[in-house]
């Protein structure tokens, strides 16, 4: 079973809706130049995940203080060739509105200049920023996580695996260096978020290096106003309420790919950071995903992005619309369904 880059990317989708708790805290994270070994490794005593909007963090509350070192800061040499970025950017308009249509990185390395030329351009010549959720409520939140995360039927997340999934669960686990009850509350949808975030923390990536973190900093400081296409609560209501076998599957292919998830996203990166969008749809689409999971977290979503894109050409004005970028690549893009719907993007970047 191999995971796609695409599904790395639902699995993204899912920290834009999750933050730490309350406190937006993160105890300590722990990254390695190179992949450390599972005897280099702290020990992770709790993971905590929680709310909407910021990425999920992992908290390391029992580490040996000799263990821990800072996070790297990427060298251009190595994890970040290009330092300088020049991503894709799309434009629809008519008479007197024009939609900038950009492709998001939820969570990135530190260091990479991506916003500049046109995307700069287009940035500041807009009145409105529209990214899929807006920052909410953190009590509010945090609630709302816990309902539509947890398991409510007294089962742990380990009984509802089979006896091979389970096995290689807590296998990836303890390579991981996280105990094996650390998500038995939660539903497996949740759990693959979790393990696909700790390698790429332990590498320096982080939600506040993520394109949506410095767009809203960008937005406040000149008081552009921001909307979201979601809710918080319809994003997580998307995992939620997939099927119990797609959310078993998922977490078994996130499982099974563990170890290439760093070298997948990383190459996601690279295409993105070069405005590749070719490369980035061949990655995206590099093998067969469930296609319940494709449907319901992407691909019916940018049908109704299409659709609010099809509206909004009747309102005059400028609007940068930043919407992940796994969103605009591939079949079924938001790209093809503006197409359908008789509307042309013109790729300016």
């Amino acid at each position: 079973m191999k995971m796609t880059s695409r599904l790395c990317t639902l699995a993204f989708a899912a920290l834009a809706a999750c933050q730490s708790p309350a406190d937006g805290k993160v105890v300590q994270t722990v990254e390695s130049p190179e992949p450390p070994t599972v005897a280099e490794q702290p020990q992770i005593d709790k993971v905590e995940y929680g709310l909407p909007d910021k990425p999920a963090t992992v908290a390391v509350t029992k580490v040996d203080p000799a263990q821990l070192v800072k996070p790297n800061k990427v060298e251009a040499s190595k994890s970040n060739p290009t330092r300088v970025a020049h991503p894709a950017l799309w434009k629809v308009a008519d008479e007197d509105t024009t939609i900038y249509i950009f492709g998001t990185v939820h969570i990135l390395p530190k260091g990479i200049d991506w916003f500049n030329g046109e995307v700069a351009r287009a940035a500041n010549s807009s009145q409105l920023l529209v990214t899929e959720i807006t920052g909410g409520d953190p009590l509010t939140m945090q609630a709302l996580v816990m309902d539509k995360a947890m398991l409510t039927d007294g089962k742990t997340l380990r009984s509802l695996l089979s006896d091979e999934q389970r096995a290689s669960y807590e296998a990836a686990l303890t390579a991981l260096r996280v105990p094996h009850a650390a998500f038995d509350p939660f539903e497996p949808w949740y759990a693959s978020v979790g393990l696909s975030t700790l390698p790429l923390m332990r590498e320096g990536y982080a939600g506040e290096n993520g394109v949506e973190k410095l767009l809203e900093t960008w937005a406040s400081e000149r008081d552009i106003p921001q909307e979201g296409l979601e809710t918080a609560e319809y994003q997580l209501s998307l995992f939620d309420s997939l099927p119990l076998e797609v959310q078993k599957n998922y977490l078994s292919q996130i499982v099974s790919e563990l170890p290439n998830i760093k070298t997948q996203l990383a190459a996601m990166i690279e295409a993105w950071k070069s405005g590749d969008a070719e490369a980035l749809a061949e990655l995206m689409n590099s093998s067969q995903s469930d296609p319940v999971l494709i449907d319901r977290l992407l691909i019916s979503r940018n049908k109704t992005w299409a659709l609010w894109v099809d509206e909004r050409l009747d309102e005059p004005g400028t609007v940068f619309l930043a919407v992940g970028a796994g969103h605009l690549a591939g079949e079924g893009s938001l790209q093809e369904q503006l197409a359908v719907a008789g509307i042309v993007s013109e790729r300016i970047q």
